[in-house]
């Protein structure tokens, strides 16, 4: 558990990164075996979502969502958060949603999942995600489920839960960015994970959490945008910009944090980027320098 407004145009100009790495190298980042979409929300680009259901096997592979940040007490099999994958020709849905922590424990409850090959949350609230489910044996299946090499996605609060801490869980409003719920699922190790980036401004937001908690590695989403994570690296698909946020790094020019964009690759483990489009090298304009105080 853990206790500027600049231009935007020239932000993206500097989508850089370096060489060194700040965490230890035997220390893993992402899950070792299985797959991540992670969605910052606004959803409309179905090859997102046909990516997923290819990674989960195809549009028969069984697939559990779980809505439960949504906030509503029941969801049923005609939830308006199957219509997309339905889109996108998955036919072999399952719906899973409670609020009690006791039955989100019981072997019953969470049967359906022992055989799932994807898992899908989608948006509202993470703080509920991490109520209903964390520490029970819902979370110790989605893990088999990553074990049998399936598939865990989720957009928008979907997304944050998947970070080993959560930003904007506090019960209250979703403007605090450290509040009364500071754990997500832990899919991605030491990482804060926040969403809807760039259409709701808030590309500094990541920076305050950062600076509390250096260990931390900040990956920020804008809408209908994903990534897709493998072992340690991640692959930026979808249409805009994913932000990343390091405090021993910084651009050469004094920018605390850059852009990546569709088609470039990033090594959480390592902390480089690459844009494998045009060099296999790591992007180089950002120096290892921790972050100037304010």
């Amino acid at each position: 558990m853990f206790k500027a407004a600049g231009g935007l145009k020239l932000l993206v100009v500097l989508c850089v990164v370096g060489s060194n790495a700040t965490v230890t190298a035997a220390q893993e980042v992402g899950p070792a075996s299985g797959s991540l979409v992670i969605v910052g929300g606004g959803l409309r680009d179905l090859t997102i979502l046909e990516e997923f259901v290819e990674l989960a096997g195809g549009p028969h592979a069984a697939i559990v969502v779980i809505p439960t940040a949504g906030g509503r007490d029941e969801y049923d099999q005609y939830c308006p958060c199957l219509r997309q994958l339905r889109e996108v020709g998955a036919t072999n849905l399952t719906v899973l949603h409670t609020k009690d922590r006791g039955e989100a424990d019981s072997d019953e409850f969470v049967a359906v999942l022992q055989e799932a090959r994807g898992v899908w949350f989608s948006g509202g609230r993470q703080w509920r995600l991490a109520d209903s489910y964390l520490g029970t044996k819902l979370q110790d299946e989605l893990w088999g489920v990553l074990e049998r090499g399936g598939v865990i996605g989720g957009s928008s609060a979907g997304a944050t839960i998947q970070g080993s801490y959560l930003v904007r869980g506090d019960t209250e409003t979703n403007t605090i960015m450290m509040g009364d719920h500071e754990e997500g699922f832990g899919f991605l190790r030491d990482v804060a994970i926040d969403q809807h980036l760039l259409k709701r401004n808030r590309q500094f937001d990541l920076i305050e959490v950062i600076e509390a908690h250096p260990q931390l590695l900040g990956i920020g989403l804008d809408e209908n945008t994903a990534i897709v994570v493998r072992g340690n690296s991640f692959r930026v698909i979808g249409a805009s910009y994913v932000a990343i946020y390091d405090r021993g790094r910084q651009l050469d020019s004094g920018g605390v944090f850059y852009f990546l964009a569709p088609g470039d690759r990033y090594n959480m483990q390592t902390r480089e980027a690459f844009r494998m489009r045009t060099t296999a090298e790591p992007l180089d304009r950002v120096v290892e320098e921790v972050w100037p105080q304010r």
